[in-house]
């Protein structure tokens, strides 16, 4: 498979250049996504769609500290997909920064191939096997107080589901983290309106099966003791403004950036339908979505 083109992890201005670099880099992880997916008639295509703008901000924009040739650095940050089934939207990712062969995208969830379709710890620039959902930000929880213990500056990034803040693991890991003021722990929620079992906080709430209800989702973890910012999930200039202040020794709490996202963006058919989110297309589907990827 193709690279994008080359980009550096330098911090990013708000250029409408820098952003045009960013958006080349969304465009291009979709597309990846999409082929690995009819290859391998598996992957969670509309769930990587929903967070592709919040990884090329992390990834590419010059805020996350790693070392594609070193993923084991002492100094990198920890960033932990706690939405594991979203590892099909990490990959080509960390491919293309040089984690692993982009090869290795080819046979995506193939027989001997070390990408599944959830994210997997054995996989360069993956912390955690995530998956199972409500794990994600327990283990940040104590990966942050180990560091802080350890006198280390690295962050720990935890990137969760909204849908998987169900799991009330999240709110004991919350309390915790919130109480033991951990500046050094960022949280992302992909809050993309959708889980498995139907939408999260639908404005009908007979369409909710037996989901409680999350909202208002921010002012939960700002009374657990985070500091909270809400920001539109595909705005570049959203994502890079709410964690430019990430390591500033100012901050005295856990950050939690409630990101609204919309599942499946970009592929009109699947854009906030729950039928997508293990559906992969072919046939005049498949045409019509690599159209829509194809104009960005």
């Amino acid at each position: 498979m193709k690279t994008a083109s080359s980009s550096t992890a330098s911090p990013r201005s708000k250029s409408a250049g820098a952003y045009a670099d960013l958006r080349a880099k969304a465009q291009w992880v979709r597309k990846t996504v999409l082929e690995m997916a009819v290859k391998a008639h598996s992957g969670h295509i509309s769930t990587a769609y929903s967070q592709t703008e919040l990884l090329v901000a992390l990834y590419y924009g010059g805020l996350l500290r790693f070392d594609a040739h070193n993923p084991k650095w002492a100094g990198r940050d920890r960033f932990i997909l706690s939405k594991g089934q979203g590892g099909i939207g990490l990959y080509p990712i960390l491919a293309d920064l040089g984690f692993f062969p982009l090869s290795e995208l080819e046979n995506f969830a193939g027989v001997g191939n070390i990408l599944g379709v959830h994210a997997e710890w054995n996989i360069p620039g993956i912390e955690v096997i995530t998956g199972s959902l409500g794990h994600g930000l327990p283990i940040a929880t104590g990966m942050a107080e180990a560091a802080l213990l350890n006198h280390e500056e690295h962050l720990v990034v935890c990137f969760l589901g909204d849908a998987e803040l169900f799991e009330g693991s999240n709110w004991e890991a919350a309390i915790y983290a919130g109480h033991r003021g951990y500046r050094n722990l960022v949280c992302i929620v992909d809050r993309n309106g959708q889980g498995v079992l139907g939408p999260t906080d639908p404005a009908d709430r007979r369409l909710a099966s037996d989901n409680p209800q999350l909202n208002p989702v921010d002012k939960k973890f700002k009374a657990f003791g985070f500091e909270t910012r809400v920001i539109d999930g595909h705005s570049y200039a959203d994502i890079l403004s709410a964690l430019k202040d990430m390591r500033s020794p100012k901050r005295k709490k856990p950050l939690m950036i409630v990101a609204n996202t919309k599942k499946g963006k970009g592929a009109s058919l699947m854009e906030g339908q729950r039928l997508w989110h293990y559906r992969v297309p072919d046939g005049t589907d498949l045409e019509l979505t690599r159209q829509d990827v194809a104009q960005g």
